[in-house]
Parts: structure tokens; C-alpha cells; sequence
């Protein structure tokens, strides 16, 4: 994947506008094209944005396009302590007063029930270091992106639903295995530090190409917008950009 980010890309709400697609484009295959969404397990933005995706992805699937969708990892909170901190002092300090907190938590729990989402930050006490959470999604991937599709589901729904802790490398474990993984190999897993390496690495190239908000889209190597635009939004962009990609490719 091209990692370069356009100028002014950046976490947006509702209403981010689609960036230009690269000059150079790669060809395309017969095989599904590639979408990576660059991510973070507590970005409440994303999980809004990977709604709209499916609903996207649906409208587009009707007109014959298929695609496979990768998930790359982006921390917002990288010098986060690895055992997190207590979210209603952290969003404080954050956002200069807890009152200010639970306006945006409103404005966003509002968004999400627009698409039949629902956000239960009631029930939310920490804000988790999320590096253990994107090795998860790193090794669900390696399993096919239908397998890393449900971990990242499920994390969303753990955090923004349940108010489970997901920097607990126990509560991981725990939600692997309703998805289907085996629990033992995941907490295997996650004792140890296989995976820890790469995710750092690619966080950190993603920062170093310019990016600094999530949730970010892209097609077959080229970074196409930011944010979690509405589903016929999306679609729009993915027909547009591939339309210009297969004017580009050899024929």
C-alpha cells in the first residue's frame, strides 16, 4: 500500500470531503479490490464510519464491484499507559472539563443511533492502550479479512456497548473467542510479543506519511478520505475512484 496521505487529511465527522486519488494508479485485478481502513479500536468515529462501509459496500455489491476490506492499525493515544487510565479524568484533562466530555459523547452516541448504533459510555470507566487490541486484529488478519472483519466488530461493541476494558489482555482473549478464535492460542498470543513490532512499525509510517486522524480510507493503495461520510457518500467515492483506476490500467 502507498502510504502517503494527502495534505489536510484528518479525523472529520460527518461531513469530511473526498480527497484526490494519487496521479499513478495500480492496476486492478480480477480479484476483489482492496480497501484498507486505517483504525483505531476506540476512534467511535470508526466504528460510525465502518457502518457506513457495509452500507456502501452493499450499494456497490448491487452494481456487480466487490471488494476485501483490510484493517490497518492507528493509535490516538500512543504514549498511552500500557494498562490505560481512568476515562472520566483523562477525557477531562483532554478536553478541558468533564462537562465538555459528555457533550461530544452525545454528539457522537446521536450519530451512531442514526445508523443503529448504540453507544454506552455510561458504562465506559477506562480508556484503554489499544496496541494489545491491534496485534489481536493483526493476527485475526492472517486468518483472512472475513475473520478480521468480526474481531473489529466485536472490539467496537465490547468498548462503545459494553464498557468492557479492551486494553485487558484477558477481556481480548475473551472476545476472540466469541468470534471463533481459540482462547488459549490468543492469550498465547498476547503473553507474548510477536506482533507488537509490525504494528508499532506501520503505526509509526502512517504517522511519518502525514496522517493524524482516523478513521481514513483507502483503494488499492490510494488514500481517497477521511472520516465517517455517509454510506451513498462512500459509495460515490469508491465508484469515482474506480472508474479512474480502470481508465488508468492497461488494458
Amino acid at each position: 500500500m502507498d502510504h502517503r496521505i494527502p495534505e489536510g487529511a484528518a479525523c472529520g465527522q460527518n461531513g469530511c470531503e473526498v480527497l484526490a486519488t494519487d496521479a499513478a494508479a495500480l492496476p486492478l485485478q480480477a480479484a476483489p479490490a482492496r480497501i484498507d481502513v486505517i483504525s483505531d479500536a476506540i476512534c467511535p468515529w470508526c466504528w460510525i464510519g465502518k457502518r457506513n462501509l457495509a452500507g456502501a459496500l452493499a450499494q456497490l455489491a448491487e452494481e456487480g464491484e466487490r471488494f476485501e476490506v483490510h484493517w490497518r492499525p492507528f493509535q490516538l493515544n500512543p504514549d498511552m499507559p500500557r494498562e490505560g487510565v481512568e476515562r472520566d479524568a483523562y477525557r477531562a484533562a483532554k478536553f478541558g472539563s468533564l462537562e465538555r466530555s459528555r457533550q461530544l459523547d452525545a454528539q457522537v452516541a446521536a450519530a451512531g443511533a442514526g445508523v443503529g448504533l448504540e453507544f454506552r459510555y455510561d458504562r465506559m470507566r477506562r480508556t484503554p492502550n489499544t496496541l494489545d487490541a491491534h496485534r489481536l486484529i493483526r493476527l485475526a488478519g492472517e486468518s483472512g479479512p472475513a475473520l478480521q472483519d468480526r474481531i473489529v466488530e466485536a472490539l467496537f461493541r465490547a468498548y462503545f456497548q459494553d464498557g468492557q476494558d479492551i486494553g485487558s489482555r484477558a477481556a481480548l482473549a475473551e472476545i476472540a473467542a466469541a468470534t471463533g478464535m481459540d482462547k488459549a492460542e490468543v492469550a498465547a498470543f498476547l503473553d507474548s510479543d510477536a506482533g507488537e513490532a509490525e504494528v508499532r512499525q506501520e503505526d509509526l509510517r502512517f504517522r511519518q506519511a502525514g496522517l493524524s486522524g482516523v478513521p481514513t480510507f483507502a483503494l488499492e493503495g490510494h488514500v481517497l478520505f477521511s472520516g465517517a461520510m455517509p454510506a451513498e457518500r462512500m459509495a460515490l467515492a469508491f465508484r469515482r475512484a474506480l472508474s479512474i483506476l480502470r481508465e488508468q490500467s492497461p488494458q
